[in-house]
């Protein structure tokens, strides 16, 4: 496990599809800017996620909408539209290069995300390059491990992982959007203001594909 060293200006960058965005998300992006000191930590929904169906996802600016409801309320937390306003599939190399030109000064860049897609790294663009240019904090729930990581890609990846063992990270978007479509209630399990949103709006209502 990578020790953090405390950083006065270092950045976190939350991706994902945020379909919808929900307290487990919001719960891993704060417990990571506590831990590893972060300036801020920035959430980037995806335009057009590369390893999903675009058919099977909600439009992007629904999706930035909710994330923008969702986080306006922590002064550390804000949304970056960078993904969505680039034209073609989102990355996370291009996403971590825009990053570094927009923050030059940067003592670490930081890619929270969980410890299950850390274990998918191979299969991103360009792994090797995101693996050197910046750092992950894998979020894992307790009793998780990742022995498979060094099978995975080897110590250069271990060297750059942090592992953060939070509670509660059983809330799922796929869960709440059956929720929805079963007519249950999703109250809890999202912030009010994302809840009142899907509702008004009419989102996943009917099963996609």
């Amino acid at each position: 496990m990578t020790i953090p060293a405390t950083k006065r200006n270092a950045v976190g960058i939350m991706g994902g599809t945020f379909d919808p965005i929900h307290y487990g998300h919001l719960l891993m992006a704060e417990e990571a800017r506590q831990a590893f000191d972060l300036r801020e930590v920035v959430f980037v929904p995806n335009g057009r996620p590369a390893h999903k169906k675009e058919y099977l996802v909600t439009g992007p600016e629904p999706r930035f909408r909710m994330t923008e409801l969702a986080t306006e309320s922590n002064p550390h937390f804000r949304c970056s539209r960078v993904e969505i306003d680039r034209p073609g599939p989102s990355f996370a190399i291009d996403t971590i290069r825009a990053f570094h030109a927009e923050y030059g000064d940067l003592d670490d860049l930081y890619f929270i995300t969980g410890a299950d897609a850390i274990l998918q790294i191979l299969t991103w663009k360009d792994y090797t390059s995101v693996i050197s240019e910046c750092r992950f904090i894998a979020a894992t729930r307790p009793g998780f491990v990742l022995d498979q990581l060094n099978e995975v890609a080897g110590g250069s990846l271990v060297d750059r992982v942090s592992y953060l063992t939070i509670p509660g990270l059983d809330i799922s978007s796929t869960d709440i959007r059956n929720r929805i479509r079963e007519g249950r209630s999703i109250k809890y399990l999202t912030p009010e203001p994302v809840e009142q949103f899907i509702h008004e709006q009419g989102l996943y209502t009917r099963i996609l594909g």
